[in-house]
């Protein structure tokens, strides 16, 4: 089955510890059977490679918790059921999710500490986000930022593919400089690239001794080192 987003985890989570102290790890193996998840599942991680993702998502919901009174934290890495969680669970709710967590005025001051007044804020906006999604806050910026990175990496290969092939020469002198050939950009690479130069595009001296004579074509950059 689907890994259960951290929402989903957090009445799961207050009920297992209403018979007493826990540890993040006995916690994570006991959800993962209740849900019956499979090794893999277990094993699948977050985006920056970090953590595991089901893991991860049990901890956001015991953060989740705590900071709405219904877990507290007893010593490190344990934490057990407060007699406020054990009246929710006297409730016998359906679901525990963010919605239902921002009566308590702790929890609403976690979420809104940077509320304005009456204005939409910026943390606003991410809460709401974060309320609707199925991943963990750590997730979601994780996944923002790989998204980011990834559009940046293509903008910026169009350009330089969209740009003049003397300057495509200069942008490989600095990527060989900065690759640590050469030194500095003064006294180590020269981009060729002129007529009657055989295929030649540039010149940048080595570390040590030599240099590397490089050429660009759309196969890639051929490298030839003297």
């Amino acid at each position: 089955m689907a890994i259960p987003d951290f929402q989903t985890l957090m009445l799961p989570l207050l009920k297992i510890t209403a018979k007493g102290e826990l540890g993040i790890s006995e916690s994570v193996e006991r959800l993962a059977k209740e849900f019956q998840l499979t090794e893999l599942e277990t094993l699948m991680m977050i985006p920056s490679g970090a953590d595991y993702t089901f893991r991860n998502r049990v901890r956001w919901s015991k953060t989740y918790l705590g900071k709405a009174g219904l877990l507290e934290p007893t010593r490190r890495g344990y934490f057990r059921i407060t007699d406020r969680g054990r009246k929710i669970l006297d409730r016998n709710p359906k679901r525990i999710d963010i919605k239902f967590l921002s009566q308590f005025d702790e929890f609403k001051d976690f979420r809104w500490a940077e509320k304005g007044s009456g204005e939409t804020t910026e943390s606003e906006n991410v809460a709401r986000v974060v309320q609707s999604a199925t991943q963990s806050p750590d997730e979601l910026i994780r996944g923002i930022h790989q998204e980011i990175q990834n559009t940046l990496r293509k903008e910026l290969l169009d350009r330089i593919l969209g740009s003049s092939p003397s300057f495509f020469e200069k942008v490989i002198v600095s990527l060989l400089l900065g690759m640590g050939y050469g030194g500095s950009r003064d006294d180590a690479g020269r981009a060729i690239g002129k007529s009657g130069d055989g295929g030649l595009d540039g010149v940048i001296e080595k570390t040590l001794s030599g240099s590397i004579e490089y050429t660009f074509r759309q196969s890639g950059i051929s490298l030839i080192i003297r």
